[in-house]
């Protein structure tokens, strides 16, 4: 008598911008072609697709990938939702070009061809964590793909004294300020005026926001440091990817560091960063010399 072999149930993710119909278009397609292979899908509520199932269920842990449909946003969204369960993210682009999707929009057939045959890279992208201290005692904790940022919560500028690896570096009156990962170094940051940093390295991008101070340059500072923030202000605002909140109070101490754990970010068609910064920024690559 032959044994006989089960087959284990395959499944996806399936995140959506739910104000565009056609990232839903999109989702529906791909559900069609990837039916057929067997697979499953997992939805949230709030953008489900017809014959996707809910999202929050214990098995969508075992799904192989999460494919996201929309801008960084949606990308942002989605890491929040699978950073436990370590399920890479694919993002499509599906309209301006983001540095978390593809670059180039694949097809739905080849998306789905990707997905059946497991052929897509994966990279690792660093997080950070924080805390939050209050009278000794540790009142919130989260983690960011992109960036943690201290603001203001009042017309008034925030006063604000910070130290790394246990030294003090320097006390700021300003707007806020921003601790970016390497991915987070083209969102927030990159607006106030800090460094473009490859995803491939490993650091932490820090600068202080209109600091009415003599020494306020953007920093990039080891990994392996603990950046440490006391708030001297009444209050001020912490926000990790803009996602998790917190209102902050007077002598609440906000410790960041890199976090242990990371997003891993998959593409269909391996880009360069390089490529990603020119098709961002419009960058004018040719005829630089003139030519």
């Amino acid at each position: 008598m032959s044994a006989i072999t089960a087959t284990k149930q395959r499944s996806i993710i399936l995140l959506i911008n739910p104000n565009r119909p056609d990232a839903r278009a999109v989702a529906e397609q791909l559900c069609a072609l990837l039916e057929p292979a067997g697979f499953v899908f997992y939805a949230p509520k709030e953008s489900a697709i017809a014959g996707s199932r809910d999202l929050s269920l214990e098995s969508s842990a075992d799904a192989e990938i999460a494919v996201v449909l929309g801008g960084d946003g949606t990308m942002l969204r989605g890491a929040e939702l699978v950073r436990d369960w370590e399920i890479p993210l694919l993002g499509i682009n599906l309209g301006h070009v983001g540095f978390l999707a593809e670059v180039d929009k694949p097809s739905t057939a080849e998306i789905a061809t990707a997905i059946i045959a497991k052929k897509y890279t994966k990279e690792n992208r660093m997080l950070l964590s924080y805390e939050v201290e209050r009278n000794e005692k540790v009142v919130t904790q989260g983690w960011a793909l992109n960036e943690v940022t201290i603001e203001r919560n009042s017309s008034a500028m925030v006063q604000l004294f910070l130290q790394i690896d246990a030294r003090p570096l320097s006390r700021w009156g300003c707007d806020g300020v921003i601790c970016a990962t390497p991915t987070g170094s083209t969102a927030y940051a990159f607006s106030a005026g800090g460094p473009v940093v490859w995803p491939e390295v490993e650091a932490l991008v820090l600068l202080p926001i209109s600091a009415h101070a003599l020494f306020s340059r953007p920093m990039v500072v080891s990994p392996d440091s603990k950046i440490v923030i006391d708030i001297e202000s009444d209050e001020a605002l912490l926000l990790g990817d803009s996602l998790r909140k917190f209102v902050l109070q007077k002598s609440d101490r906000v410790s960041i560091t890199k976090d242990v754990k990371n997003i891993k970010l998959a593409h269909v068609n391996p880009s360069l960063f390089s490529d990603r910064l020119v098709a961002k920024f419009k960058l004018p690559i040719e005829g630089w010399r003139g030519e």
